[in-house]
């Protein structure tokens, strides 16, 4: 129902609208005809006050040929009739077209007296000429054909030919101009009276489009609210117009389903309080569960230290008892020697524990300095060859030697002996181990290379975690590798490995490189 209404006043406004948009279409073309034929006849009002214009001064000059001289203004005579001839020409083209526009009773005349004129205006030329040959002695105020010239043709007839053209095109544009006006005039009122009468019918048919249109909405808002305030029992009414069925129903759907999912939301909300009174009891559990872990911890730490203090005081007393001896023999030397390596070993798995346990709890202290890189490593190398020996150790340095990076030299050595360490003890003998320096963009890359029997990809991935050994050789703990990725990491660089089973591998450290100082190799 209520689209039809719209279509009904649509239909009827696109009618009154068709109508407004013909009338100005007419009005527009007519108004642009009327002005198109203005200016024509302007144009030949202009041409007509230039023609008297230029023929004046011909015969002013033909009049000044007779006093002075038949070569007297030649030039200038010549140029005045080109320019009559022309001015007649274009005068006979508007008018041609002025008569095609307006027809032949409105223009009558126009085209002849033109015709006349132009005979006019050659007829004064050659009587000059004549006048001129006649070789009259008689003065010229005395010469009776130049007076009648002079005072009938050019006074009389020519002037009233100029002034009948003009005043016949003067009354064209008269009427043209009238007739816009009057055009004019027409368009305001029928303007007046379209809007006298459209006017109160829009107001009237929005008027009632807006009454038809209220009912219903004002029906839905009072639906709505009712949802809005959780009242789900309430349902809309079905008897609106068609429009609004399907919107009616689609919103009585909605509120049953609100209300089975309020239901629901109920039954989610209780469900709900009983997770998380589980999960806060299990919460609860495992606090308790890191408290008691934090309390091992710190025994660990306790006895760690207590721990320490054995093998420090073994080593100690044999130490002092054997130097306090006068005359001790090579076996009482052998013998104290031997004890002491025994508790350094014991000391040294202390350590390892002690060291690994800090770096699971990322608790390691570095003392960062600005540091040469270059002579770190030139300044260890006498070291790691010691314990790399009978193997050769290879420095490759790939960088500017003036790497200057933010580092604590005693912790990146030690991370440096780790990974020389572990290629010394899975390299195959005889073959070298390089430690390759390089830059990479902000950072700078030390790269330790062996060449072993390499690692597996599947391993590869567990080379970094606590007590992880991959080879059953040698006495460690697995704790070495551990130890150096939470220094690198303490240093805000990272510790990498890629490996080639039957090739070896490569440990890379990267640290980044104070950015004063950084510069690639060309």
């Amino acid at each position: 129902m209520y689209k039809r209404k719209l279509y009904l006043f649509g239909l009827l406004s696109t009618f009154i609208l068709l109508i407004a948009l013909a009338s100005a279409a007419i009005s527009a073309h007519l108004t642009r005809t009327n002005l198109a034929q203005a200016q024509l006849a302007q144009s030949l009002l202009s041409e007509h006050q230039q023609l008297s214009s230029i023929s004046y001064r011909l015969f002013k000059q033909l009049t000044d040929e007779l006093i002075f001289g038949k070569n007297a203004n030649q030039a200038k005579v010549r140029n005045k009739q080109q320019q009559i001839e022309n001015s007649l020409n274009r005068i006979k083209s508007l008018e041609l077209a002025q008569r095609e526009a307006l027809g032949l009773e409105a223009t009558l005349g126009s085209v002849e007296d033109t015709d006349e004129l132009e005979a006019l205006i050659q007829g004064i030329v050659e009587e000059f000429r004549a006048i001129a040959l006649s070789n009259d002695s008689t003065p010229l105020n005395q010469q009776q054909r130049l007076q009648t010239l002079l005072e009938v043709t050019i006074d009389n007839q020519f002037r009233e030919a100029i002034n009948s053209a003009v005043n016949r095109q003067t009354g064209v544009v008269s009427r043209i101009n009238a007739s816009i006006e009057t055009l004019n005039s027409s368009i305001v009122w029928f303007t007046i009276s379209l809007g006298l009468i459209t006017c109160p019918f829009i107001l009237l048919g929005c008027y009632w489009l807006f009454n038809a249109l209220y009912q219903p909405l004002t029906v839905i808002r009072t639906g709505t609210d009712a949802i809005a305030s959780g009242n789900y029992h309430y349902r809309l009414p079905e008897t609106l117009d068609s429009e609004f069925t399907d919107l009616v129903k689609a919103l009585n759907s909605m509120i049953a389903r609100l209300q089975e999912h309020e239901d629901q939301a109920d039954a989610h909300r209780k469900h709900l309080e009983f997770e998380v009174e589980s999960r806060t009891r299990a919460l609860k559990e495992a606090n308790n569960k890191l408290t008691q872990l934090d309390a091992k911890r710190r025994q660990f730490m306790a006895d760690v230290s207590h721990e320490l203090r054995t093998p420090l005081t073994i080593i100690r007393g044999e130490a002092q008892v054997t130097l306090r001896q006068a005359a001790a023999s090579n076996e009482i030397y052998k013998e104290t020697l031997e004890t002491i390596l025994e508790q350094a070993v014991n000391l040294s798995k202390l350590v390892d524990d002690l060291l690994l346990a800090r770096a699971e709890m990322h608790e390691f202290t570095v003392d960062l300095v600005k540091s040469d890189l270059h002579n770190l490593l030139t300044q260890n190398m006498a070291l790691w060859q010691k314990l790399t020996k009978p193997r050769d150790l290879d420095l490759k340095w790939l960088a500017n030697n003036e790497v200057q990076v933010l580092i604590d030299k005693d912790r990146i050595a030690q991370v440096l002996t780790i990974l020389i360490e572990n290629a010394h003890k899975y390299s195959y003998p005889d073959t070298p181990i390089v430690l390759r320096v390089e830059s990479e963009g902000p950072n700078i890359n030390v790269s330790v290379i062996d060449s072993g029997e390499g690692i597996s990809s599947s391993d590869l991935q567990h080379v970094f975690e606590r007590f992880v050994r991959l080879k059953r050789k040698g006495n460690g703990m697995g704790l070495g590798l551990s130890i150096a990725k939470a220094i690198a990491e303490a240093h805000h660089g990272t510790l990498r490995a890629h490996s080639t089973l039957g090739k070896g591998s490569q440990f890379t450290l990267t640290l980044p490189v104070l950015q004063d100082h950084a510069t690639s190799l060309d």
